[in-house]
Parts: C-alpha cells; structure tokens; sequence
C-alpha cells in the first residue's frame, strides 16, 4: 500500500489543478533539457537516466556487448574492434527505448505504455486506489496528460535497482579486447616446429584495466571498477593458453631469448606440425560492483582481431 505524508485523510483538490501542476513540472524538465548544453562525448556515453523497477516483464537490461572480432586482414594488432555496448535499466515501447523511471512523469508501466506519478495531494479515493498523474504512449504525450484513479501499476515507488545501476555505470567505460603480438610472426618470418611461441598485448588500462565509473539514481550510488582476470589465447590449432596479464614482449635483438619459453605468457611446446595457424584471443574481464547496500560482479569479454603464425619443418642437413 502506498503511503502519503499526514495523519489524516488528504485534502479534496480538484483534479485539474493537479494536471496543471503536473504539465508545469514537465515543461519546466523540458525547458531543462533545451537550456543544457551537454558535451557530444557525454551525450554519446551516458546511460538513460533511468532505473528499472523490478516485476516489470518488458524492462530489458543487457550486459555491455562483446568487442567486435578484427578482421583477418587486421591481423590483430590493432586491438580488433570495439563496442561500447548498451545502457541498462531502460524499457521499450513501440520499438523505442524509454526510461523506466522519469524525475517528473514517474514510473513506466510497460502494460499500457503510460507513466504514472502519484497526483498530489490526493482526492478521495477508494480503498487500495490511488490519483495518478498519467503521461501515455511512451511519456511522448507530455501535452495530453490526464489524471486516473486506479491500483498502483506494476513497479511503481521501487527504489533504483544497485545491479542495474552498474550495468548504467559500465555503458559509460570502453572495454577494449587486447591487441595481439606474438613471436614468431608470419609477416616477420616463419617458426619452427617444437619451438616455444611468445604472445603479449599492450599493458594499457584499456586493454587491462583498471578502469572505475559510477552512477547515481536518486538517492543511490553505485561504483564499479573493471579489471581483466585473464585472456585465453586460441592458438588456432585446437588448443587454447590461460594467461594472467599481458605477457612479456619477445625482443628479436636479443639473442639470450632465442629459442627460450616466455616467463610469463607462452606456448611452450610450440607447434607439432608445419603449416599457417591463425591465432585469436578473448579477454575476461571482471566487472566489480558496489552501492546501495549490494555488491557483485558482472563478467565481460572481449574477443582480439586475428594474428597468423607460419610454421616451418625444421631441417636436417647431413654430410
């Protein structure tokens, strides 16, 4: 049952004064908007502004979406591609996203497409009923607004959600996929059969992490910060390796490393058979969260471009 402040009955108002209040809240948020000059790359990262309250079967969260495998012509290292992903806690209406919470129409139900605000104050109304300021079709009727009675709709007053939040703050940051580098090259000349292989990427906090964001609904806060846990090499011939970090970079000059595995990150057998192998990998990142009361984890990954391998037989020359 939803509750307003006072000991008694709430004074009788007549309902049209409530709709003016309501409209002139809206054009004041409108005159808001227009007056606001936000910055492109802002505008380009922020989230919805909204929160998705929960019981609500149409309101889509998802997570920030894979990067975008580089194209084998790429040859990976340039980092592959990259997606800024999506924004959580918004909901959809008529093919459009809206927010599922708005400061000044209230709270989306995605029955009917309306926005429902407490009326303020409140008329007479039957027990378990309530006034409600209604803005429909998506809150794109902000001129047409009218005041309904009827039961709470579904999720309506549910404080911000501290997950959906850090999915909001994760839309804000770039999780780059690692660029690839790996010794021996095929541009650079072929391997040998049986010989360790190097593999490394840039050590950048875009590729690695950390990287920190928060977001703010209401009265919550919630503070994420995003470290890759590890990045699994595919070395193209049915075998993958594990490694923690970013590995050690071969030096070619160096004649000390010839022939030696890397400290670090390495296919230390090497390849069993000669031929072209194509070598990609994905990176794990481990998203942390923390706000509201709650804390968790949101894994992420992003998958590198394509860097090739060509391996030789190694030849015997007898007398």
């Amino acid at each position: 049952m939803l509750t307003w402040a006072g000991g008694g009955a709430p004074a009788r108002t007549p309902r049209g004064a409530t709709a003016r209040r309501a409209l002139a809240g809206i054009g004041l948020a409108l005159l808001l908007v227009v007056g606001t000059t936000v910055p492109a790359a802002a505008a380009r990262r922020a989230g919805p502004g909204a929160s998705c309250p929960p019981d609500q079967p149409d309101c889509s969260v998802w997570d920030d979406e894979p990067g975008k495998p580089g194209g084998p012509g790429g040859g990976g290292d340039n980092g592959g591609g990259d997606d800024d992903g999506g924004g959580g806690g918004v909901c959809r209406w008529d093919g459009r996203t809206v927010p599922c919470y708005d400061e000044f129409k209230g709270w989306f139900d995605s029955g009917d497409g309306c926005y429902y605000e407490l009326a303020e104050p409140q008329d007479e109304a039957p027990e378990g009923q309530h006034w409600y300021v209604q803005t429909c079709n998506g809150g794109a009727d902000v001129g047409n607004i009218t005041v309904v009675l009827r039961e709470p709709p579904p999720g309506f007053g549910a404080p911000p959600n501290p997950e959906e939040l850090a999915r909001r703050a994760l839309a804000k940051i770039t999780l780059k996929p690692a660029p690839l580098a790996v010794a021996p090259r095929k541009k650079n000349g072929p391997g040998l059969v049986g010989l360790p292989v190097w593999m490394w990427s840039d050590k950048e906090a875009a590729y690695f992490g950390p990287i920190s964001a928060d977001e703010t609904d209401r009265d919550v806060t919630v503070e994420i910060t995003a470290q890759v846990d590890e990045i699994v090499w595919d070395m193209g011939n049915g075998e993958r390796v594990s490694c923690p970090g970013a590995g050690t970079p071969y030096v070619a000059t160096d004649d000390e490393l010839a022939g030696r595995t890397s400290p670090t990150c390495g296919y230390h057998k090497g390849y069993q058979k000669a031929g072209t192998y194509d070598v990609t990998a994905t990176t794990h990142w481990k998203v942390t969260w923390n706000g509201g009361g709650q804390s968790g984890e949101i894994p992420v990954t992003r998958n590198s471009g394509v860097v090739q391998i060509q391996i030789n037989e190694l030849q015997v020359v007898t007398r």
